[in-house]
C-alpha cells in the first residue's frame, strides 16, 4: 500500500496538514520541522501523487507525442532532443505511434486527452488539421514537427527539404551525371512534393530535362519501397546513371536490390539518400545523403511547446513556424558516371 501523507504525520507527531505545508517548504513551516518531515518521508518511502499534484496545478507534467511508427530510425533523434528537454523542463514524455491507422490514432486522440496531457507533439503526417482542433478544442496545445499539412498548425518546426533535394541534385550534376532520376514517396505528400520539386527545378536550371519514366513512386517509404524503385528503374530501356532517392530507406532497399541484381553502387548507378540515418554511414559503400538537424528539430519543438505552456508565446499570437536547413554528407555511393 502505497504512503500517504497521513502515515507520515504519524511516524512525525504532528498534523497531516503540517506534512503537507512541510513537504511543499511552506514559509510557516520551521527549516527544522521540513527537515525532520522529509527525513520521515523518505524512511517510509513517501512519493508524492502526479495525479494529486496535477488537480491543484492543472498540470499534469507530462507532454504527448504521435509519431507514425516506432521503429523509423527517422524519429530517435528528435524523439531524444524532445526527452531531453522535456525531462530537464520536469516534463514526461506519452510517446505513441499510430501506424498509418486512422482508428488507432483516433484512440490516440482520445487517451491524450484522458490523460490530460499538458500538450501535444505531432510528428506523424497522420494527424491533419482536424484532428489538431480536437485538441485545441480541449484547450491543449499543439507544435507540428514537420507535419504533412504543416501549414495548417499555428505552431510548427519544419526543414527545408527542397533546399537539400536541390543541394543533392546539385551534387550529382557536378558528377557528370544527366540521366539522373527521383524516387518518391507518395504517403509524404508535402515533404515528397517539395523534394521532388527541387530536384526538377534544379534539373531544369542545367537544361537536363527529366522524361516522365525517371519519375517513379515507391509504394512506401521504407526498405521495399527502394527494392520496388530499384525493380523499375532496372526495367528501363535505358536506366538511369543517378538516383535520388526521398529517404535513406529507399535509397538502401533500392542499393540492396542492385547487389542481388550483380550491379554494383557506384559503378553502375549512384545513388543518394535524405535524412543522414544512423545507419547509411555503415552501408557498402556509405550513403551519401542530405542530413536533416533532426535533434535540433527536436530541440525546437520542445521549445516552443515550453514557450506555450510558459505563456511566452500568446496562443492568439500570429502563426509561428520555424524552418532549419540540414547539410549535405557526400560519401561513397556517388561518383562520376561510368561511361
Amino acid at each position: 500500500m502505497a504512503v500517504t501523507i497521513k502515515d507520515i504525520a504519524k511516524a512525525a507527531g504532528v498534523a497531516h496538514s503540517t506534512v503537507s505545508r512541510a513537504l511543499r517548504e511552506h514559509p510557516a513551516i520551521a527549516p527544522d520541522t521540513i527537515i525532520r518531515i522529509k527525513q520521515h518521508a523518505e524512511k517510509l518511502g513517501y512519493v508524492p501523487s502526479a495525479v494529486a499534484r496535477g488537480l491543484k496545478t492543472n498540470r499534469s507534467n507530462a507532454l504527448g507525442v504521435i509519431v507514425s511508427r516506432i521503429d523509423d530510425p527517422f524519429f530517435s533523434e528528435i524523439l531524444q532532443a524532445l526527452d531531453d528537454e522535456a525531462h530537464a523542463a520536469g516534463y514526461s514524455l506519452f510517446i505513441a505511434a499510430d501506424n498509418r491507422d486512422l482508428e488507432r490514432l483516433e484512440i490516440i486522440i482520445k487517451t491524450m486527452g484522458e490523460r490530460r496531457v499538458d500538450g501535444i507533439i505531432v510528428c506523424s503526417g497522420n494527424v491533419t488539421a482536424q484532428h489538431g482542433r480536437q485538441f485545441q478544442q480541449q484547450g491543449i496545445p499543439i507544435v507540428a514537427v514537420d507535419n504533412q499539412t504543416i501549414e495548417d498548425y499555428q505552431y510548427s518546426i519544419s526543414h527545408d527539404h527542397y533546399f537539400g533535394s536541390c543541394q543533392l541534385s546539385q551534387h550529382l550534376l557536378d558528377m557528370g551525371h544527366s540521366k539522373i532520376a527521383y524516387l518518391g514517396n507518395p504517403r509524404s505528400t508535402r515533404v515528397n512534393r517539395e523534394r521532388q520539386k527541387g530536384f526538377l527545378d534544379t534539373m531544369a536550371q542545367a537544361n537536363f530535362p527529366v522524361p516522365s519514366e525517371y519519375l517513379f513512386n515507391g509504394p512506401n517509404g521504407q526498405l521495399d519501397g527502394g527494392e520496388a524503385g530499384a525493380d523499375y528503374f532496372l526495367m528501363l530501356s535505358e536506366p538511369p546513371t543517378a538516383i535520388v532517392c526521398f529517404n535513406d530507406l529507399m535509397a538502401i532497399g533500392l542499393m540492396h536490390r542492385y547487389r542481388e541484381s550483380d550491379l554494383f553502387i557506384p559503378k553502375d548507378c549512384s545513388v543518394v539518400g535524405f535524412d543522414n540515418i544512423a545507419i547509411s554511414a555503415y552501408m557498402v559503400p556509405p550513403l551519401t545523403t542530405f542530413e536533416q538537424p533532426k535533434y535540433e528539430l527536436g530541440y525546437a519543438a520542445a521549445r516552443m511547446m515550453m514557450n506555450l505552456l510558459n505563456h511566452e508565446i500568446q496562443e492568439n499570437q500570429t502563426t509561428k513556424t520555424e524552418v532549419l536547413r540540414g547539410t549535405l554528407i557526400i560519401r561513397e555511393s556517388t561518383a562520376p558516371p561510368n561511361v
